[in-house]
């Protein structure tokens, strides 16, 4: 049977009269109605019309897909109920670890995130998403035991809520907001004398094959050691050897401000020469794990009869400590370690500048 026109035929010259605009819902803490976020994404009346009669004809069936990081359709959680204002706090925390898996984050910061929301949990009761209010998360956060975990636990909290905010539109308000985490005062950083850093390199070739030029890489380069193991066999060019370039990449886009093109020397490109004859790596320069870099450097430190803690980081600090002496200011510090330019990285790198000055 054809369909009816909405328009009557034959009526008189002139625009068709207009309705009124329907009055606006109050809003509520939810951050769009049930109704909203169902409404099908047209701005045409005779198109939402179709939509809705292809809605009541299509088979009733349970989605198999949704849209996931950058559009992308992505398989549903089977048996998970629907995220809304009113799902309990362990729905919406499933919903938000899938969001996290999906868009690749770091498996620890997947389970830090999961852990603080279970510990919020405990603390609040069973209450509601859309019930949590700035009371519960000053409880929160005044149990934990320390200024760490406050600004932890506040982290993984302002991250969840800004998810159920923009990402799910199922809340409108950040309960989060207006808390601030304490500073955490930065360490003055104990960097590796001149002597000190000739021995450390001398244990370090007669370590294992990869010890000299990770060792190398670490404190003469200031990479950190995950940018260590990220490196590729291709991201070392070899072109001009007596001056190789090192390229530090990031797969997350969000670090990508990170990344930087750093000049070698000769030196490097002898041992580098040398661990590839030893090793033949395929395609990760170092495929070892951080536990690996974390013992490599310890027994590198013993066999360097070094007394003070060595770590990856420890040589990160001596490389910038000693790029300051040769006169690099504030700017180039930040370009030359990968720190985004902010108050806390500022105040990381005048550490540096400060234990460069002249002595008294």
């Amino acid at each position: 049977m054809p369909r009816q026109s909405s328009v009557t035929e034959g009526s008189g010259p002139g625009p068709a009269p207009r309705n009124p605009p329907p009055a606006r819902r109050p809003r509520s803490r939810a951050g769009v109605t049930t109704a909203e976020r169902e409404a099908p994404l047209v701005g045409d009346p005779a198109l939402a019309t179709l939509e809705a009669e292809a809605a009541r004809e299509a088979p009733d069936q349970l989605a198999l897909f949704a849209p996931g990081p950058g559009g992308a359709l992505t398989p549903l959680l089977g048996g998970l109920a629907a995220l809304e204002p009113g799902s309990s706090l362990p729905i919406a925390r499933a919903w938000y670890r899938r969001e996290l898996e999906q868009g690749k984050r770091p498996r620890n910061t997947i389970e830090s995130y999961s852990y603080d929301l279970a510990k919020l949990e405990e603390t609040i009761g069973k209450k509601p998403i859309s019930a949590i209010d700035r009371g519960d998360i000053a409880r929160f956060l005044g149990a934990a035991n320390g200024r760490s975990t406050r600004k932890r636990r506040l982290t993984s909290l302002r991250r969840f809520f800004r998810y159920l905010i923009d990402d799910a539109r199922v809340l409108g308000s950040d309960p989060t907001e207006g808390y601030y985490p304490h500073t955490i005062p930065l360490r003055t950083p104990i960097p590796l004398f001149a002597e000190e850093q000739e021995r450390l390199l001398a244990a370090a070739a007669s370590d294992e094959a990869w010890s000299l030029p990770a060792i190398w890489l670490m404190l003469r380069l200031g990479l950190t050691r995950g940018e260590l193991l990220a490196l590729r066999r291709d991201h070392i060019d070899l072109a001009e050897p007596e001056r190789p370039i090192v390229y530090v990449f990031y797969e997350d886009a969000r670090k990508r401000a990170k990344e930087r093109k750093l000049a070698a020397d000769g030196e490097f490109a002898a041992m580098h020469g040398a661990y590839l004859a030893a090793k033949e790596p395929i395609d990760a320069l170092f495929p070892y794990g951080r536990p690996a870099v974390n013992g490599m450097v310890e027994r590198v430190r013993h066999g360097a009869r070094i007394k003070k803690k060595v770590t990856p980081e420890t040589l990160r600090h001596t490389y910038a400590v000693g790029k300051a002496a040769e006169g690099a200011d504030e700017e180039m510090l930040l370009a030359l370690l990968g720190l985004a330019n902010d108050p806390r990285n500022r105040a990381s790198v005048r550490r540096y500048l400060k234990l460069a000055e002249p002595a008294l």
